[in-house]
């Protein structure tokens, strides 16, 4: 049997849960295989956050940013197609995290006067497989 990670992700109130898709347990966010964070910065982007392009199990680019003047180790959340610039992966998290290793996909959102605001993303390795339910 391989070793490659492979999710389910499973409909929830405002997002998705994950499971293992080998063995049908439910996945905890606190698993060392994979990293469950918010998105920074997301109250600054509220237009570019609504876009349905962040909707729950949409995936997403992350785009290291090297020449930010205010964080060398920046890493923008865009939408897959890099049009729109939701946030960033929270300053401690991205000290040191390779964007290039990691896939993201929104996985849970929180909505307050009916926009979104604030976004948790699922970060796995580059060769997991993560399934998404069919609308």
């Amino acid at each position: 049997m391989s070793d490659r990670l492979r999710l389910w992700l499973e409909r929830a109130d405002r997002g998705y849960r994950l499971r293992d898709a080998a063995t049908g347990e439910p996945v905890r966010w606190e698993d060392e295989r994979i990293r469950v964070i918010p998105v920074a910065g997301i109250s600054y982007r509220a237009e570019a956050a609504a876009d349905e392009s962040f909707e729950p199990g949409r995936r997403l680019a992350l785009v290291p940013e090297p020449d930010n003047e205010h964080d060398p180790n920046a890493i923008g959340v865009w939408d897959a197609d890099r049009r729109v610039h939701a946030g960033y992966v929270p300053a401690d998290v991205a000290v040191g995290l390779d964007a290039d290793a990691w896939q993201a996909v929104s996985l849970l959102e929180f909505v307050e006067d009916g926009r979104r605001a604030g976004l948790r993303l699922l970060l796995a390795p580059k060769d997991a497989w993560i399934g998404v339910p069919r609308a």
